[in-house]
């Protein structure tokens, strides 16, 4: 049998991360980064679901590994494909509900956001009439068997959010008291690995 890992980075990382996993794994299992190039939801579509199909069509089991926005996109994309597994790492689970907080923080109405098409934000990120409409237009269905490791204090995704996503899905949660959305520390990332060695082949 021959298995394949796939790791998927989030917003400003790259496929290189996917180092740090293959101590989980043995010989049995290829275990793959995807650098995705994408930084819209129609285009990641697209790009992820032709790099899936090209690298999985050899392999039995499939498990997949993904980050924040790498994990939104992961499930926009690669609903009806055949994953094992899945293993998120702070992952967006209400895009639009992101975006609406982003425009409550910067005072930024829907009409003037559809009048004006995109507006760029203070604290670097532009928002878009055209990607808030395609979120809209493509909720999110997801059934993959699937654990979340979520941080009590990510400030990008709610507990009652991620709560009403695992609730709704094929998901399992565990949260990390005092951690933050960016898992980096030495104690958040000894949890990730007591975390990810309990659950990635339960």
């Amino acid at each position: 049998m021959k298995n394949v890992v796939i790791y998927i980075h989030g917003k400003g990382g790259n496929s290189k991360e996917v180092e740090y996993y293959k101590k989980f794994f043995n010989d049995e299992y290829k275990i793959i980064g995807f650098d995705y190039k994408s930084e819209f939801p129609r285009d990641a579509k697209i790009e992820f679901s032709i790099f899936f199909d090209t690298i999985t069509r050899n392999y039995d089991d499939i498990y997949l590994i993904a980050n924040s926005l790498g994990a939104y996109y992961s499930m926009l994309s690669l609903s009806d494909k055949k994953i094992k597994k899945a293993m998120f790492i702070s992952p967006i689970v209400d895009m639009e509900k992101l975006i609406l907080n982003m425009m409550n923080l910067t005072n930024v109405s829907e009409e003037e956001l559809y009048n004006k098409k995109e507006i760029a934000t203070s604290f670097g990120e532009t928002l878009s009439w055209e990607y808030l409409s395609y979120v809209r237009d493509n909720p999110l269905v997801w059934d993959v068997p699937t654990d979340i490791l979520y941080a009590e204090n990510d400030n990008i995704t709610s507990l009652e959010t991620m709560t009403d996503f695992v609730d709704k899905t094929n998901s399992r949660l565990t949260i990390m008291k005092n951690g933050v959305h960016y898992f980096h520390t030495e104690e958040q990332m000894n949890f990730l690995d007591n975390w990810f060695k309990k659950y990635i082949f339960e």
